[in-house]
């Protein structure tokens, strides 16, 4: 099977137990990212958290200083002037009870949702849609809010969320593999720096456990959290 073999060559010359440091670590991914598409780069950092407890969850956004490598649709809920900002910030599409009624109809046109506190009553009733795919607004992640073409701008611009999930491990795509190393290092940093400043109240022992990265058909590589961390 090609891809069997894929993966076996790519491998090679790989200590499974060994945590690399960041920059080793990067180069070793992006060496082994062979596929005929630009994969994915991904992280996934393994927290000594238990979300199912209020005071472990761990969830927040932090801007990729290099971008995402993605093209992400974002979909403002907004009227008058505000729909003409977010409109003038480059929003894939904008609209009110519209809006709504495009996606209660199974019609989801974005990546990422805005809206200004005025709609959150029209966007309220979307919860059931919206809040199991992850794109409900919400104020703490700064996706309610009044200042629409920031939000606009920052979604557009490589701000991701991360968001940990039920094993307690945070998965994120922190660039594509034919970014730079130095590129991607500068984005794997910035995420989990942003994850270690989100450490919630409840966390008790070591909280980031492990971290690893990988490209999306590549084997993972663990990372050396010290370095990871600039420490």
């Amino acid at each position: 099977m090609a891809h069997g073999k894929r993966m076996k060559a790519a491998r090679d010359g790989l200590d499974r137990e060994r945590a690399y440091p960041v920059q080793e670590a990067v180069k070793l991914v992006k060496d082994r990212a062979k596929a005929k598409f630009d994969e994915t780069i991904e992280i996934a950092l393994n927290l000594g958290v238990d979300p199912r407890h209020a005071d472990q969850m761990v969830r927040g956004m932090v801007q990729l200083p290099k971008g995402s490598g993605k093209t992400v649709r974002v979909g403002v809920f907004a009227r008058g002037a505000k729909a003409d900002e977010a409109n003038a910030a480059g929003a894939d599409v904008v609209g009110a009870e519209d809006l709504a009624e495009r996606i209660q109809g199974g019609d989801i046109p974005f990546d990422r949702c805005v809206a200004t506190p005025d709609m959150m009553a029209v966007v309220g009733k979307l919860g059931k849609i919206l809040g199991p795919r992850g794109l409900m607004p919400n104020p703490k992640l700064g996706s309610v809010t009044q200042d629409v073409a920031e939000a606009v701008k920052s979604a557009k611009g490589g701000q991701v969320e991360f968001r940990v999930e039920k094993a307690g491990i945070i998965h994120v795509g922190v660039g594509k593999a034919s970014f730079s190393e130095d590129d991607i290092v500068t984005n794997v940093r910035a995420l989990a720096n942003a994850v270690n400043k989100a450490k919630p109240s409840g966390a008790k022992g070591t909280y980031m456990k492990k971290v690893s990265i990988s490209s999306s058909q590549g084997p993972g590589v663990k990372v050396d959290i010290a370095s990871l961390l600039g420490t």
